[in-house]
Formats: C-alpha cells, structure tokens, sequence
C-alpha cells in the first residue's frame, strides 16, 4: 500500500522537464511527513541521509492576497517595447557595438555580434543563440529580410542589449539581501530520484543549506524560504522577498523527464518577457501579453540568469540546456527583484541522479551559485574566482568590427576562443 501511495504521490508534485508545479500549488493542504527518505522499494538498502547544518527561516506564513505589498521596492522605468523586425546591422551601428560577422555558412548560417562584454553568436532559423559560450534561448528565429540580417525588437530589447550593451548586473556593495527558495517541500514532494525514489524536495533543501554559509561569508543577508520539510505557497516565496527588500531571488530546482532517462544537464529561467513566447510550456497556457510584476527586472533577469548559469556549467561540467524563459513558474511572477529559477540537474537520468545524491557534488553546486554571486568593484585586471580557479576578467576590449573574415585581426574561431575563455568579463 505505501509503495502504491507513494508511486502517487511522486507522480502529482513532479517537476517533469520542469521545475515546481503552477498555482495548483497554493491549493495542496498543509501535510506532515514522518519521514521524507522513504523509498519506494522498502526492501531496498536504505541511502545514507546527508545534510548540510540546520540554517534558520525567516518566511513566515502570509495571505496570498498580501502579497504585492506596498512595500514592495521601486520597480525600473517600464521601456516602449519593439515589436518590429530590425535589421541587426543598423542596430549594432546604433548602439556603438561591433558589426555582424558571418562565421559560417554550413549547415546553418551563423553571424557573431560582439562588444566589450562579450560574443553573442545567431544563427539564422534558430532561437538557440549563445553568450559568452552559454546557451541562450531566443525568443523569434532570427531571418534574413530583404537580403539583411534581421532580429525582432523584443530579442534585441531583451536579450542582446542587456547583454552586449548594458552594463553588468550590481547589488549594493554590503548588506545585499537574497532569498533562497529551495523547491517544494511539505506535500509537494518533487520528481523523484530513479535510483531509490528520494525526492526532490530533500536535495533541494540540503542545497540550500549548504549555499546559504556560503553567501553569508560574502557579506550577504540570507532568506530562506523554508528550513525544514514544509509546504510553502508560491505566494508565500514571493511575499517574503518583498518584505525582506531582496536585491535578489534564487529558487532551486532540480528536473524530471520520466519516464525518458535520457534527457540531462542544467537549465536556468527566468519570467518570460511580455510579447514573447515561452522557452518551455510544458502543455500549458503561455499567454504572449501576459505582464507580470517580475517583468520590470526582465534585463536584470538574463543578466543575473547568465551570471549564475554559467557558473554552474563551470563547476559541474554538465550538458548546457541553456538560458530559458517560462511563464508557468508561479513562483517568479511578483519577485519585486531580479529572480532565477535553476534546474541543477535531471533526477531520472541515472548518471545525473547518482550525482546529485552525491553530498559533495550538491556542495559544488552551492559553491557555483555563491561564486556566481560574489560581486566586487571592477579593476582593468579583475579576477573572478570559480570553483576553486581564477579567470582573468575585463583585461581587453575586442574589435568585434574589423573586415573581411577576421574579427579584430584574428580569424573568427581564434577571436571567438580567446574571447569566450579568457578575455570577456565573467560570465
């Protein structure tokens, strides 16, 4: 009987190809769980539980109603939207960055757009992009228009200004508030671990409690969501974040694609902008003009998404999923601060899930977002340590606007190489 239930159970509050539940969610009751290492096969050997120390909650329980509270903080200036194809040319002239470079032509044609923060590599047809060697998920296909590359305003708006344009993400030199949001918990169990069935909820927790000594050390003030096995509304996640002041939200996550073991690697997402589809919808409703009130910090988000990304591949060496945007992750749409959702890892892959019952790498990815989030003044020759390694930051500004086929003087892969690995400030 309880191997039945729990099979049930699993399979209600699973995270599958994605992270927690939508607003179904605030309708679970209030649930108390004797134990929440109970396997699926009873008959099995029992997993060793490893938790990092016990790390106190500050999340009180609130109405779900109070919370867009008036104390939320001042939000950025809204921007008119383009939603227009641009030719990317007259866009990067505009904005001072370099001219769009083809890298080639087969199998799909491939243009690299770059500035002093980075590369940003198109290809035309395809919303997978990639920054600085990061994958990033466009929201059109971009397309050649009267013989001119051409991307839609939104993406330009959303994506690549803030990334080759803008200036890099900051926080207040001391005292930043953040809050964790380790997934599920209570009721909502998660997906579960194809090894022995432990569920999610426990590894998201213990990663929590393992990042927060770590950011703390940094000189930032943490929040958790919760600190024990408790169901936490969605609502609830937000209001703390709001009340506290956040400079930023972290929820943790790790993915499911059961009954298919294959599917691996790390996603990280953010709200999807208003005008845009969605990365991932997971059959539900992905309303384009849908605003929510996460949307102000809609280039913050990508900033901090591919800041904390980025990271993560570092430490783990996993496949890279990439940079996503979704709308059915209640537990993002009023953060009142640039928010991310991360998917460290798939459970029912077996090689994936064998790691992330491993205590020291759910240690790594803890380590990997704290280093993501050590932010200190920039120098000509900054270096930002990652797991344990220091990469040389900020100690040149490419000419991504040269002739012919070479960026800068150098030939596409050599530029795009040494730009990628040593000379572009992290991430």
């Amino acid at each position: 009987m309880y191997k039945y239930a729990g099979i049930i159970l699993a399979v209600m509050f699973s995270c599958v190809v994605g992270p927690a539940r939508p607003s179904n969610d605030d309708k679970i009751p209030q649930m108390t769980w004797v134990n929440t290492n109970i396997l699926h096969n009873p008959f099995g050997p029992q997993p060793v539980k490893v938790l990092a120390p016990h790390v106190s909650s500050n999340a009180p329980y609130i109405p779900a109603e109070e919370w867009q509270s008036p104390t939320a903080p001042p939000r950025p200036a809204p921007v008119k939207p383009i939603r227009t194809w641009v030719s990317l040319d007259n866009w990067a002239e505009q904005h001072g960055v370099g001219k769009p470079h083809l890298l080639a032509s087969q199998p799909v044609t491939s243009y690299a757009v770059g500035s002093s923060n980075g590369v940003m590599i198109l290809s035309i047809g395809s919303r997978e992009a990639t920054w600085n060697g990061v994958a990033i998920h466009l929201g059109f296909e971009p397309q050649f228009i009267d013989g001119q590359i051409c991307l839609y305003g939104l993406d330009l708006q959303k994506n690549l200004e803030p990334l080759l344009c803008d200036p890099p993400l900051t926080v207040p030199p001391t005292n930043g508030i953040i809050v964790i949001d380790p997934g599920h918990g209570g009721a909502n169990v998660g997906t579960h671990s194809i090894l022995d069935g432990r569920f999610e909820k426990e590894f998201t927790l213990d990663w929590a409690r393992r990042l927060a000594p770590l950011l703390e050390k940094e000189g930032w003030h943490v929040f958790l969501t919760r600190s024990s096995d408790t169901f936490v509304t969605n609502a609830t996640r937000a209001t703390l974040a709001i009340q506290q002041h956040a400079n930023l939200f972290i929820s943790l996550h790790f993915n499911s694609g059961a009954p298919d073991k294959s599917p691996a690697g790390i996603e990280t997402y953010c709200v999807t902008p208003a005008g845009m589809p969605s990365t991932l919808t997971r059959g539900y409703a992905d309303p384009w003009a849908a605003i929510y009130p996460n949307n102000a910090f809609d280039v913050q988000n990508v900033q901090l998404a591919v800041r904390v990304h980025a990271a993560l591949l570092h430490v783990s060496g996993e496949e890279d999923r990439g940079v996503c945007r979704a709308r059915f992750m209640d537990v993002l749409h009023g953060q009142p601060c640039p928010a991310v959702l991360i998917e460290g890892g798939y459970l029912s892959n077996p090689r994936e899930a064998r790691q992330i019952e491993d205590a020291e790498f759910r240690q790594k990815l803890a380590q990997a977002v704290a280093d993501a989030l050590r932010f200190k003044p920039e120098t000509e020759n900054q270096k930002v340590e990652v797991g344990g390694q220091s990469t040389e930051a900020g100690t040149s500004k490419p000419n991504v606007g040269g002739q012919g086929a070479e960026l800068g003087g150098q030939k596409p892969e050599t530029f795009l190489l040494e730009s990628v690995t040593n000379k572009m400030k992290w991430p």
